[in-house]
């Protein structure tokens, strides 16, 4: 727990790994040398450069689109999306913006799930359509489909390309 907390600290750097294991040192043998800047203006510096990488924030009641975003035609494509992607990572942005209430249920008791175990947002162009929970069975290789909600009409094609990215030979709904 202390190395943890000199690493939160920059103290020590995590600078490897042996059989599982992380290796330390100090992080000034590591690290480059930079300027030291007050934690007020560090905190304005990651907030600008969180702004620039999702390119909309909140302004009050409504939403200010960073300057340098471009307001282009979005590919036609349809994906899933990680729970961890950066789209949807911070649930109440993603709901504000897209009016997608998403979350994680994985460590949600089974009886309490609105959906299921591990699913996944389904994106088509710019909009969050559905959800789906896919399941690999790496015995027969074939992708699973556990459930789908939402507008499942593109669904095949995104589940062609996951099972192709997973080496799945077949895709099939669960009984």
């Amino acid at each position: 727990m202390l190395l943890d907390i000199l690493h939160e600290r920059g103290v020590v750097a995590v600078v490897g790994r042996r059989n599982g294991q992380r290796l330390w040192d100090l992080a000034e043998r590591w690290y480059p040398a930079t300027e030291t800047i007050p934690l007020r203006e560090a905190d304005q510096l990651l907030a600008e450069k969180r702004f620039r990488a999702l390119g909309v924030r909140r302004a009050g009641e409504s939403w200010e689109a960073h300057s340098e975003a471009t307001d282009g035609p979005v590919p036609d494509r349809v994906t899933f999306l990680s729970p961890f992607d950066r789209l949807i990572h911070d649930r109440d942005r993603a709901e504000a913006l897209f009016d997608f209430r998403y979350r994680l249920e994985m460590y949600v008791p089974k009886a309490k799930r609105e959906y299921g175990y591990y699913v996944l947002p389904i994106l088509v162009g710019d909009r969050l359509v559905g959800r789906v929970e896919p399941r690999l069975d790496r015995k027969t290789k074939t992708l699973e489909v556990l459930g789908a909600w939402g507008d499942t009409s593109r669904l095949d094609e995104a589940l062609k390309s996951l099972a192709a990215f997973l080496g799945a030979e077949r895709t099939q709904a669960a009984d």
